[in-house]
């Protein structure tokens, strides 16, 4: 009895493309393919060269901007390898690692915001003399004369 056989015999059906590999894993995670190592290679490099040219041309000279959009690139290139190199998205793991990610990325901003606001106070309250106030020497009591 062949396979084919067998599963009409025991009120089943057989399906040739079934077998024992699937086009996609029970818990969602996206296959990697060639083509999507590539649009994150490229977009890395643009990602990449955009804010290189940006700083070594000197295109943007306001600093603060200059920081800005250089973190926003930055941003942008961080999402890229997440998504094309790490395939995080919200069906992988029922959305828990997403979901962890985003928890970690606001516990360490919070950390780093706030332990920039301890340490700017900090110093403007233990070393006013850095902190743009000039220390005042203590008034000279003044002279009596007789």
């Amino acid at each position: 009895m062949s396979a084919h056989d067998t599963a009409i015999h025991h009120g089943g059906h057989h399906d040739d493309h079934v077998d024992d590999h699937h086009d996609h894993d029970e818990d969602g995670a996206p296959h990697s393919s060639f083509s999507g190592y590539m649009v994150g290679f490229v977009l890395s490099v643009i990602l990449t060269a955009i804010p290189f040219w940006l700083v070594m041309a000197g295109v943007i000279t306001h600093r603060p901007t200059a920081v800005l959009v250089l973190g926003a690139f930055a941003v942008a290139q961080i999402l890229v390898h997440m998504v094309c190199f790490l395939h995080m998205n919200g069906k992988v793991e029922g959305g828990w690692t997403l979901l962890s990610t985003i928890f970690t990325v606001v516990f360490v901003a919070i950390a780093i915001a706030g332990t920039l606001w301890v340490m700017f106070h900090m110093n403007e309250n233990m070393m006013p003399a850095h902190g743009g106030h000039a220390a005042h020497p203590p008034a000279a009591a003044p002279h009596s004369t007789p």
